[in-house]
């Protein structure tokens, strides 16, 4: 019995063992049927099916996978060069136009006048098209619009339809007070086709995986690290101030951060579709740690160089994230560049020089190296042949209304109307570099007091906090005379085409955005005075919260009105806000007004003085009526008189059945010949607050004349917010064939201008004498 029982307990173990063995390869063939479903994988069998490792090496070699690389390399050429063409097409068009302008104005100025005083026989030509004094001679033909070469009808219409899509702004979503911005269809437009374009390119080349890790790395893995890999030189491209993509293509580094921070984020796209693979088919199964040791020596944990290469790399996109780098914005900026360091370094470390991906991290290297070398030029105390060599520029900081900054920086740097520039003081903060748009002209006619080589760069802003909170604060502790050193590095950005090859120009600003619209306004008055813009007509729009704000550019505006040819300089200001600053007078409590106030109030008229417009003629003949001789007086009053703009103040409406009818309306414009009257020290709007809508509404619509709309000409003042799509409407009826808007504001403002002119482009694929409409944005905060 005993020898029974071990028999029996002998065999029951081996059925047993049986047992569990078949199991475990029951086990093993269902979870490896599983993992081939899971990974999708695609590989032919015949009857003559070759070993894995031979399919290896056949069907998508490992040695071939750098053209993976090379396709990422071409598809960003092909964007590059179709962006360099472009700007080149217009940069072309753009000189053909001006230097045909330029030719007609020296032919007009040759044909336009007799050689001797006696030749006055063709004088009464006032209705006809031809030239005074002609002289028997052949009449000189009317001037050529443009060349048959700076204008192509299908492109245009071609880029009218892009403009059309790309330049309709997306809506900004908020909850509660976080606010969430799109970037625009464009660059949605270019990251969704660079997306397409890596993800077909890393799955549909197949197979995606070897039957056996033993065979090699998954061919997917190996694509879509070397598409990463290669885009490593255009995400530093273009993250840099001085780089070769603005040099080639035009467009700033500003612009072009937001194509660099998207690249960073299909970076780490690639980097996780290359890191799930080696997880989904590990190398410790199947005898591959073998293979794996026999290539890479050293102990560790076998993937510990691609987790030290992909742990900064989602720092750098996580930390990016716009609703987390507004709050931690000073650690980004400062652990940025040096984690960007460590994630190059990680990546030489991970790559192993294998294929041809140290090739792409030394091309990174030598774009980055070399782009601050450039930068070294933009910077005015590294040149030895200046004064600031070593020390900086001097500056001095003045308060303007409003709590507006004016820092006054005399340099030797040269800079084009628009572009901005970073500022240091060490004097206020060390190490503190904040942007600012240039608000002065780099030209001749505006010389410094520090010499003739010199120009003043002027750059005003409103205090916000951080960096410019403190130069407000220091110059209020210090005083006027106070001065201080300046560090500056640029210029950089700026409007790319030549806005004096446009027939009429629009510029909106938005508060202190007007910074970026006066250099421009000076630039393009002094071509126009010189014959050298074909630009007839120009628009300016300027939404403010207060008139005092007007006192920034007193001088600018000034010379602008007084020197810009006649009719062809228009300003428009609204007042989008205006506060009772006499509460006491009515008996209201309102709210308390800024301490300077009073001061800037008395100085208003002083302000405006000067500026202001003319009356027009078309003004002139509607107040006559038909009066030839009224008509004569008042051509006399006007004559080279200067008036100031209407007083932003207007009296309440009375009840209507108070009012006498009149079937007129009179205007009493003051003239210069007008005795002084006296300006109250606070200015009363009239309102014990606050104007309400319509009482704005009644200030805009008072001075209409009966029957019809006025058409705004010359220089006007009035309350409420401009709007914009309708003014853009009105005003594209008399466009010519090219027409730049130009806007530099608030998010709602440049939203409602890119709307716009979206909407106009229809007219320009619809209308054959009208060539494009063209539309540049300046961000607010620079």
């Amino acid at each position: 019995m005993p020898v029974l029982n071990g028999v029996s307990a002998g065999e029951v173990g081996s059925v047993a063992q049986r047992w569990s063995g078949e199991v475990l390869v029951a086990e093993k063939e269902i979870t490896r049927a599983i993992t081939s479903l899971t990974k999708r994988i695609y590989i032919p069998y015949n009857a003559s099916s070759s070993a894995g490792l031979i399919q290896a090496h056949t069907e998508d070699p490992w040695e071939q996978s750098g053209k993976y690389a090379l396709g990422w390399v071409y598809f960003s050429i092909i964007l590059l060069v179709a962006a360099s063409l472009l700007r080149f097409y217009h940069l072309w068009t753009d000189k053909i136009r001006t230097a045909l302008h330029k030719e007609e104005v020296l032919k007009s100025s040759t044909t336009s006048s007799p050689d001797t005083d006696y030749e006055m026989a063709n004088m009464p030509t006032d209705s006809t098209a031809a030239k005074f004094f002609p002289r028997g001679q052949e009449l000189p033909k009317a001037s050529k619009a443009q060349s048959s070469v700076s204008s192509v009808g299908p492109i245009n219409n071609s880029i009218a339809a892009a403009r059309w899509l790309f330049y309709q702004p997306l809506p900004i979503l908020q909850y509660r007070k976080t606010q969430i911005s799109f970037p625009s269809l464009a660059v949605i437009f270019l990251v969704s086709v660079a997306t397409i374009f890596v993800i077909l390119y890393c799955f549909i080349p197949q197979p995606l995986y070897w039957q056996s890790i033993v065979d090699g790395s998954p061919p997917l893995a190996v694509r879509s690290g070397m598409i990463a890999v290669a885009m490593m030189p255009w995400i530093i491209g273009l993250s840099m101030k001085a780089n070769f993509i603005t040099l080639i293509t035009g467009i700033g580094h500003e612009r072009l951060n937001v194509l660099h921070r998207w690249g960073g984020y299909l970076c780490l796209f690639l980097s996780l579709i290359h890191t799930i693979p080696f997880y989904v088919q590990p190398a410790w199964e199947h005898g591959g740690m073998a293979v794996f040791q026999s290539y890479f020596s050293g102990g560790g944990y076998i993937y510990g160089t691609g987790i030290a290469s992909l742990v900064p790399l989602i720092w750098l996109c996580v930390a990016s994230l716009p609703i987390i780098r507004r709050k931690m914005y000073e650690l980004f900026v400062a652990l940025h560049v040096p984690v960007a360091i460590v994630f190059l370094g990680m990546l030489f470390w991970h790559c192993h020089n294998y294929l041809t991906s140290w090739n792409y991290l030394y091309a990174t290297l030598a774009i980055w190296v070399l782009s601050y070398v450039v930068r070294i030029f933009y910077l005015n105390w590294t040149n030895p042949w200046r004064m600031s060599w070593l020390i900086g520029e001097e500056a001095a900081v003045t308060l303007l209304p409003e709590n507006a900054v004016k820092v006054t920086i005399p340099t030797q740097m040269k800079w084009r109307p628009g572009q901005y520039v970073y500022l240091r003081m060490p004097g206020i903060s060390l190490f503190e570099n904040h942007p600012f748009t240039v608000a002065s002209l780099c030209s001749e006619d505006f010389p410094s007091e520090y010499g003739t080589i010199y120009r003043d760069m002027t750059l005003v802003f409103r205090p916000f906090g951080g960096f410019t909170q403190k130069v407000l604060n220091s110059a209020i502790e210090k005083g006027p005379y106070k001065t201080y050193r300046a560090f500056i590095d640029g210029p950089y950005g700026g409007m790319q085409r030549r806005i004096e090859a446009f027939d009429d120009v629009v510029l909106f600003a938005g508060g202190s955005g007007i910074t970026a619209v006066v250099s421009q306004l000076l630039e393009l008055v002094k071509r126009m005075r010189d014959g050298k813009a074909v630009t007839k007509k120009v628009q300016v729009i300027w939404a403010l919260k207060r008139m005092e704000s007007t006192h920034w550019f007193q001088e600018e505006l000034r010379i602008c009105r007084q020197y810009a040819p006649p009719d062809s300089v228009h300003c428009q200001f609204y007042i989008t806000v205006a506060k009772r600053h006499g509460p006491e007078a009515a008996g209201i409590r309102g709210p308390s007004p800024s301490p300077l106030a009073g001061l800037f109030h008395t100085k208003i008229n002083d302000t405006i003085q000067g500026i202001a417009s003319k009356r027009t003629s078309a003004l002139i003949r509607d107040e006559a009526e038909g009066d030839p001789e009224r008509e004569k007086e008042l051509r006399q009053e006007n004559e080279d008189g200067i008036t100031a703009l209407p007083q932003p103040s207007i009296q309440p409406p009375k009840p209507a059945h108070t009012r006498a009818k009149s079937k007129e309306l009179h205007i009493q414009i003051p003239t210069s010949n007008a005795p002084p009257q006296s300006q109250p020290q606070n200015l009363d709007f009239g309102f014990p607050s606050t104007p309400t809508n319509f009482q704005k509404n009644l200030m805009r619509f008072a001075f209409l004349p009966v029957g019809g709309v006025q058409k705004k000409e010359g220089w006007t003042m009035e309350y409420g917010r401009p709007d914009i799509p309708f003014m853009l409407r009105q005003m594209s009826k008399g466009f010519g064939k090219r027409t730049c808007v130009f806007v530099c504001g608030p998010p709602s403002m440049r939203m409602d201008v890119s709307r716009a002119v979206a909407g106009l482009q229809s007219g320009v694929w619809g209308d054959p004498l009208k060539d494009e409409i063209f539309l540049h944005t300046e961000n607010y905060a620079i």
